[in-house]
């Protein structure tokens, strides 16, 4: 038995003397250091008493060595859990908790709070940090050399990233080594990548966009990366002439464009634009044409299943649509209600199956069968609908999922919190248009008869418990909520009254 995910993406390091990344202050670190660096951090997993299947929790910020800490558990077999650095003790509890990790990394400067986590769970815990210091980089640095891959077959679990729910419970996809090799494979092809291709690569790498799409394709075609902390127009305008791609979500492309250095010159060598993560505004398809010369190409993926769908590398890329199937990948239109398959051109449910999709939600078998059916197709919670020619247009999103900046949000579990802060009656939390983040997270609040809501409290309630892009970025109080006569909020007629909140 082989390790398929390690034998395509991280053996062909091991003999790469030339670069693989290089950092925001231009350093270049060649495929046999980071192979090295990976192989380092496998042996001090295993030193830790991690054993193929064991689940790692990671929450550290982007670098060099976070990235050879996936390659790291790639090798030593052990599920990579990676964790959004804006989240908070109280949340990365539950991960650590429902996957029962047996180790969780963090950063040093967060030692305190989530060494306190790791032992509420029985979990392990050492530090890393983007410079490379911390106990298991010490840790690393004394591991025994020649570190041997363990043997993993194509449906063991390479990777658990966590989707929440609408109810606010999130649950973790379970994805496998043919999961993600799969998929990298079918974008190299289709997106034309090669050994001299340079990706300015600005996402986060907790995601599946910024992990299982850019590094994975980078590493597989034998490319290299810019490696950067994030997104920041200054250093995006700087590094693009010596870019050949750049993937990156909406915000992204309309802060370019906002900037009057980002002109058809800068950028008229480079081969290709990708956006994901949230649905390009058609305003944007054509302003970014008019600027450069180049049609963003756009494509549809989840979590759960990486990339579904991909608007042509050669041919047709068309605004408002995430194109058609990719290939291996089917992708159906069904009746919301019933299932059924509904005729061609009609809005509907999307569902799709292949080599892409998940295994399951870890321990939620029930959630599972729900949204996973016996014949492979996974119900993706978004409607849509396919045109004659087969390209994919998402038209609405499941229930009130919101998308800000490329990150998902449910409105449930910021309600929770609201509800529970004094005065407040009851809370309704939606989406509005947003020119920078896509969407914005919006609370509305209804007092308590009698009573007033210190909105300064509120927010410093909503600082302490949930992430930065969660928080609302404005609350509003009114009178009542809209309800139908069946008692249930209308979040429609109040996304409708706050459309113009942020224009």
């Amino acid at each position: 038995m082989t390790n398929p995910l390690y034998d395509a993406l991280v053996a062909p390091l091991a003999t790469r003397s030339t670069p693989v990344l290089t950092d925001a202050a231009g350093r270049d670190l060649s495929g046999t250091d980071l192979h090295g660096m990976a192989m380092a951090l496998a042996s001090a997993l295993v030193g830790l008493g991690l054993q193929p299947g064991d689940r790692m929790a990671v929450q550290i910020d982007k670098s060099p060595r976070a990235l050879a800490l996936y390659l790291a558990a790639v090798a030593a077999g052990v599920v990579f859990l990676p964790l959004n650095t804006a989240y908070t003790a109280e949340e990365v509890d539950y991960f650590v908790g429902n996957s029962g990790a047996a180790l969780l990394v963090g950063a040093p400067a967060r030692a305190d709070s989530l060494r306190q986590v790791a032992a509420r769970h029985g979990a392990q815990f050492q530090t890393m940090d983007a410079q490379g210091d911390g106990a298991l980089a010490d840790l690393a640095g004394t591991a025994p050399a020649g570190f041997a891959p363990v043997d993993r077959g194509p449906d063991d679990l390479a990777a658990i990233l966590y989707t929440s729910g609408t109810t606010g419970r999130s649950k973790g996809a379970m994805l496998s080594q043919h999961n993600l090799l799969s998929n990298a494979q079918v974008l190299v092809r289709e997106w034309r990548f090669a050994e001299t291709d340079v990706l300015l690569h600005m996402l986060p790498i907790f995601h599946t966009h910024g992990l299982f799409v850019a590094t994975n394709v980078v590493l597989l075609s034998g490319g290299s990366m810019i490696f950067l902390p994030g997104f920041k127009a200054d250093q995006a305008i700087d590094w693009l002439p010596k870019s050949t791609t750049m993937m990156g979500v909406p915000t992204f492309y309309t802060r370019l464009l906002d900037d009057p250095r980002f002109t058809r010159d800068l950028v008229g060598h480079m081969r290709l634009f990708t956006s994901g993560s949230a649905p390009l505004l058609a305003e944007t398809h054509v302003q970014f044409e008019q600027r450069t010369g180049h049609r963003i190409l756009e494509r549809y993926g989840m979590t759960e299943t990486n990339m579904n769908t991909s608007n042509p590398y050669d041919g047709d890329r068309r605004a408002g649509t995430v194109g058609p199937a990719l290939p291996g990948v089917e992708v159906k239109i069904t009746d919301p209600a019933t299932g059924a398959t509904l005729p061609q051109g009609e809005p509907g449910m999307i569902e799709v199956r292949g080599p892409n999709v998940f295994k399951g939600y870890w321990q939620m078998p029930e959630k599972t069968r729900e949204e996973l059916r016996e014949d492979g197709f996974f119900i993706t919670g978004d409607i849509g609908v396919i045109d004659t020619d087969g390209y994919v247009s998402i038209v609405a999103r499941q229930k009130d999922l919101i998308i800000t900046g490329g990150y998902n949000v449910y409105p449930k579990e910021i309600e929770l919190i609201l509800d529970e802060q004094p005065g407040v009656l009851e809370s309704a939390v939606v989406g509005v248009p947003h020119p920078d983040f896509g969407e914005a997270v919006v609370g509305v609040l209804v007092a308590q008869p009698g009573q007033t809501i210190d909105l300064e409290a509120v927010k410093a309630a909503m600082g302490q418990s949930l992430a930065k892009f969660k928080q609302p970025k404005h609350i509003a109080i009114l009178p009542e909520l809209p309800r139908n006569t069946m008692g249930k909020v209308q979040k429609n007629l109040l996304r409708k009254d706050l459309a113009g909140l942020f224009a």
